[in-house]
């Protein structure tokens, strides 16, 4: 058997491709590849696809500039989650702590399990409406 396709990044779309990566670039201490910085001295940015990467330069998040977006209306269906991202921390501390962080950027809380003994966890939504969980692992 050959080799496998590797996962490259995850990419979401957006209406703000910098302020989206900016949110997820802060929550998550990446940087931007080389190349998508954000331009000096306010100069217009017209980026409409940025990637951000980790501390080795591993790709992992993309962002599609997209002309509308219709958010998750989750828990209800009437417009589907899809896809989701599940981020862990190490305790309940950790988890008020970048909860907090993650609001302080933008991000709205959707779903608040945090009391649950088997798995605390908080659903929040990125300021573009995506999902995503942050839970004790």
């Amino acid at each position: 058997m050959g080799d496998y396709p590797q996962l490259l990044q995850t990419a979401i779309d957006t209406t703000d491709v910098r302020g989206l990566a900016e949110f997820y670039r802060q929550l998550f201490g990446l940087r931007y590849r080389q190349g998508d910085e954000p331009p000096p001295n306010d100069e217009h940015d017209d980026a409409d696809w940025l990637v951000l990467v980790d501390g080795d330069g591993q790709r992992k998040l993309a962002f599609q500039q997209v002309e509308r977006l219709e958010p998750t209306t989750w828990p209800t269906h009437d417009v589907p989650m899809q896809m989701h991202l599940d981020f862990s921390v190490t305790d309940a501390a950790e988890l008020e702590r970048h909860r907090g962080r993650a609001e302080s950027l933008g991000a709205t809380l959707r779903l608040d399990r945090s009391d649950d003994p088997e798995e605390a966890l908080y659903v929040l939504a990125d300021p573009s409406g995506h999902p995503f969980c942050l839970f004790v692992g």
